[in-house]
Protein backbone atom coordinates (compact mmCIF):
# COMPACT_ATOMS: atom_id res chain seq x y z
CA UNK A 1 0.00 0.00 0.00
CA UNK A 2 1.51 3.27 -1.15
CA UNK A 3 1.61 6.20 1.29
CA UNK A 4 3.05 8.74 -1.13
CA UNK A 5 1.33 12.10 -1.53
CA UNK A 6 -0.83 12.31 -4.67
CA UNK A 7 -1.76 15.68 -6.15
CA UNK A 8 -4.87 14.39 -7.94
CA UNK A 9 -7.26 11.73 -6.70
CA UNK A 10 -10.17 10.36 -8.72
CA UNK A 11 -13.33 10.00 -6.65
CA UNK A 12 -16.96 9.78 -7.85
CA UNK A 13 -15.85 10.42 -11.45
CA UNK A 14 -14.28 13.72 -10.36
CA UNK A 15 -10.64 14.79 -10.12
CA UNK A 16 -9.96 16.25 -6.67
CA UNK A 17 -7.09 18.51 -5.67
CA UNK A 18 -4.80 16.57 -3.33
CA UNK A 19 -3.62 19.69 -1.49
CA UNK A 20 -7.06 20.49 -0.04
CA UNK A 21 -8.50 19.17 3.19
CA UNK A 22 -10.82 16.21 2.72
CA UNK A 23 -14.03 17.93 3.87
CA UNK A 24 -13.62 20.85 1.47
CA UNK A 25 -12.14 18.71 -1.28
CA UNK A 26 -15.18 16.41 -1.29
CA UNK A 27 -17.42 19.49 -1.56
CA UNK A 28 -16.00 20.02 -5.07
CA UNK A 29 -17.96 16.94 -6.20
CA UNK A 30 -21.29 17.89 -7.78
CA UNK A 31 -24.05 17.04 -5.31
CA UNK A 32 -21.91 17.27 -2.16
CA UNK A 33 -21.66 20.14 0.30
CA UNK A 34 -19.42 20.60 3.33
CA UNK A 35 -22.01 19.42 5.88
CA UNK A 36 -22.63 16.16 4.02
CA UNK A 37 -18.89 15.73 3.52
CA UNK A 38 -18.34 15.97 7.30
CA UNK A 39 -21.10 13.40 7.87
CA UNK A 40 -19.51 10.99 5.37
CA UNK A 41 -16.07 11.42 6.94
CA UNK A 42 -17.54 10.76 10.37
CA UNK A 43 -19.14 7.52 9.13
CA UNK A 44 -15.89 6.53 7.40
CA UNK A 45 -13.87 7.42 10.55
CA UNK A 46 -11.45 9.62 8.61
CA UNK A 47 -9.90 12.80 10.01
CA UNK A 48 -11.53 15.77 8.18
CA UNK A 49 -8.33 17.84 8.58
CA UNK A 50 -6.37 15.31 6.58
CA UNK A 51 -5.26 16.23 3.06
CA UNK A 52 -6.84 14.39 0.14
CA UNK A 53 -3.44 13.53 -1.28
CA UNK A 54 -2.59 11.56 1.88
CA UNK A 55 -5.56 9.18 1.55
CA UNK A 56 -4.71 5.53 1.12
CA UNK A 57 -6.26 3.29 -1.50
CA UNK A 58 -8.45 1.57 1.10
CA UNK A 59 -9.76 4.93 2.36
CA UNK A 60 -10.54 6.06 -1.20
CA UNK A 61 -12.46 2.85 -1.86
CA UNK A 62 -14.32 3.25 1.42
CA UNK A 63 -15.36 6.79 0.55
CA UNK A 64 -16.42 5.67 -2.90
CA UNK A 65 -18.68 2.96 -1.47
CA UNK A 66 -20.24 5.40 1.01
CA UNK A 67 -20.92 7.94 -1.74
CA UNK A 68 -22.71 5.25 -3.74
CA UNK A 69 -25.28 4.77 -0.92
CA UNK A 70 -24.81 7.11 2.07
CA UNK A 71 -28.07 6.13 3.83
CA UNK A 72 -27.07 2.47 3.88
CA UNK A 73 -23.85 3.35 5.74
CA UNK A 74 -25.58 5.46 8.40
CA UNK A 75 -25.80 8.97 6.92
CA UNK A 76 -29.13 10.63 7.96
CA UNK A 77 -31.81 10.54 5.26
CA UNK A 78 -32.53 14.26 5.61
CA UNK A 79 -29.04 15.04 4.26
CA UNK A 80 -29.49 13.34 0.88
CA UNK A 81 -30.57 15.24 -2.22
CA UNK A 82 -33.35 12.80 -3.20
CA UNK A 83 -35.21 11.86 0.00
CA UNK A 84 -38.08 10.33 -1.98
CA UNK A 85 -36.87 8.93 -5.29
CA UNK A 86 -39.54 8.65 -8.00
CA UNK A 87 -38.45 5.20 -9.11
CA UNK A 88 -37.72 3.44 -5.82
CA UNK A 89 -39.50 5.64 -3.29
CA UNK A 90 -36.45 5.32 -1.03
CA UNK A 91 -33.99 8.05 0.00
CA UNK A 92 -31.05 8.23 -2.41
CA UNK A 93 -28.13 10.51 -2.98
CA UNK A 94 -26.71 11.12 -6.45
CA UNK A 95 -23.38 12.79 -7.16
CA UNK A 96 -21.29 13.69 -10.17
CA UNK A 97 -22.50 12.79 -13.68
CA UNK A 98 -25.33 10.65 -12.28
CA UNK A 99 -26.88 13.75 -10.69
CA UNK A 100 -26.54 15.75 -13.93
CA UNK A 101 -28.28 13.06 -15.97
CA UNK A 102 -31.06 12.65 -13.37
CA UNK A 103 -31.76 16.39 -13.24
CA UNK A 104 -32.04 16.46 -17.05
CA UNK A 105 -34.44 13.50 -17.02
CA UNK A 106 -36.54 15.12 -14.28
CA UNK A 107 -36.90 18.32 -16.32
CA UNK A 108 -37.83 16.31 -19.43
CA UNK A 109 -40.44 14.41 -17.40
CA UNK A 110 -42.00 17.63 -16.08
CA UNK A 111 -42.15 19.06 -19.60
CA UNK A 112 -43.73 15.87 -20.92
CA UNK A 113 -46.58 15.81 -18.38
CA UNK A 114 -46.99 19.61 -18.74
CA UNK A 115 -46.64 20.58 -15.10
CA UNK A 116 -46.32 24.25 -14.18
CA UNK A 117 -42.59 23.89 -13.57
CA UNK A 118 -42.20 22.00 -16.83
CA UNK A 119 -43.94 24.76 -18.79
CA UNK A 120 -41.73 27.38 -17.14
CA UNK A 121 -38.65 25.31 -17.98
CA UNK A 122 -39.71 24.99 -21.62
CA UNK A 123 -40.27 28.76 -21.89
CA UNK A 124 -36.92 29.58 -20.29
CA UNK A 125 -38.55 31.41 -17.36
CA UNK A 126 -37.80 31.31 -13.65
CA UNK A 127 -39.26 28.25 -11.95
CA UNK A 128 -38.99 28.73 -8.19
CA UNK A 129 -41.23 31.75 -7.66
CA UNK A 130 -38.67 34.49 -8.21
CA UNK A 131 -39.79 37.93 -9.28
CA UNK A 132 -39.53 38.55 -13.01
CA UNK A 133 -40.45 42.22 -13.26
CA UNK A 134 -36.86 43.49 -13.02
CA UNK A 135 -34.73 40.34 -13.26
CA UNK A 136 -34.37 37.64 -15.87
CA UNK A 137 -35.28 40.06 -18.64
CA UNK A 138 -34.12 39.43 -22.19
CA UNK A 139 -34.71 41.08 -25.56
CA UNK A 140 -34.18 44.55 -26.99
CA UNK A 141 -37.07 46.38 -25.32
CA UNK A 142 -36.22 48.07 -22.03
CA UNK A 143 -39.19 49.52 -20.17
CA UNK A 144 -37.26 52.32 -18.48
CA UNK A 145 -36.06 53.81 -21.76
CA UNK A 146 -39.53 53.51 -23.26
CA UNK A 147 -41.05 55.42 -20.36
CA UNK A 148 -38.50 58.23 -20.70
CA UNK A 149 -39.11 58.59 -24.44
CA UNK A 150 -42.89 58.61 -24.04
CA UNK A 151 -42.73 61.17 -21.25
CA UNK A 152 -40.49 63.44 -23.35
CA UNK A 153 -42.87 63.19 -26.31
CA UNK A 154 -45.87 64.08 -24.17
CA UNK A 155 -44.07 67.06 -22.63
CA UNK A 156 -43.10 68.36 -26.08
CA UNK A 157 -46.65 67.97 -27.38
CA UNK A 158 -48.07 69.80 -24.36
CA UNK A 159 -45.65 72.71 -24.79
CA UNK A 160 -46.52 73.02 -28.51
CA UNK A 161 -42.92 72.67 -29.60
CA UNK A 162 -41.33 70.28 -32.03
CA UNK A 163 -41.19 66.65 -31.02
CA UNK A 164 -38.21 65.59 -28.96
CA UNK A 165 -35.57 63.48 -30.73
CA UNK A 166 -36.26 59.79 -30.32
CA UNK A 167 -40.02 60.23 -29.70
CA UNK A 168 -42.35 57.82 -31.44
CA UNK A 169 -44.37 59.18 -34.34
CA UNK A 170 -48.03 58.46 -34.98
CA UNK A 171 -48.66 55.28 -37.01
CA UNK A 172 -50.54 57.18 -39.72
CA UNK A 173 -47.65 59.61 -40.30
CA UNK A 174 -44.84 57.09 -40.17
CA UNK A 175 -46.67 54.24 -41.88
CA UNK A 176 -45.78 51.83 -39.06
CA UNK A 177 -45.52 52.09 -35.29
CA UNK A 178 -42.11 52.64 -33.78
CA UNK A 179 -40.76 54.89 -36.57
CA UNK A 180 -39.02 58.01 -35.21
CA UNK A 181 -40.83 61.28 -35.76
CA UNK A 182 -37.76 62.79 -37.42
CA UNK A 183 -38.05 60.32 -40.31
CA UNK A 184 -41.87 60.57 -40.58
CA UNK A 185 -42.26 64.33 -40.96
CA UNK A 186 -39.89 67.23 -41.71
CA UNK A 187 -38.58 69.03 -38.65
CA UNK A 188 -39.45 72.59 -37.72
CA UNK A 189 -36.06 73.84 -38.85
CA UNK A 190 -36.53 72.34 -42.34
CA UNK A 191 -39.94 74.08 -42.93
CA UNK A 192 -39.92 76.93 -45.55
CA UNK A 193 -39.65 80.42 -44.05
CA UNK A 194 -42.63 82.81 -44.44
CA UNK A 195 -42.05 85.85 -46.77
CA UNK A 196 -41.22 89.06 -44.93
CA UNK A 197 -43.79 91.91 -45.21
CA UNK A 198 -42.98 94.46 -47.91
CA UNK A 199 -43.14 97.64 -45.79
CA UNK A 200 -40.51 99.54 -47.79
CA UNK A 201 -42.40 99.13 -51.09
CA UNK A 202 -45.62 100.46 -49.54
CA UNK A 203 -43.77 103.58 -48.28
CA UNK A 204 -42.38 104.34 -51.74
CA UNK A 205 -45.84 104.15 -53.35
CA UNK A 206 -47.26 106.67 -50.86
CA UNK A 207 -44.54 109.18 -51.74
Amino acid sequence: MSKEFRHIIRLASTDLDGTKKIAYGLAKIKGLDVSLAYAILKVAEIDPNKRIGNLTESEVQKLDSILADPVKHGVPAWLVNRPGDLETGQPRHLVGPDLTIRIKSDIDFMQKIRTWKGIRHSLGLKVRGQRTRTTGRFGKAVGVRKAVIIAAARAAAAAGTAEAPGALAAPSAAGAPGVPAASAAPSASAAPAAPAPAKKEEAKEKK
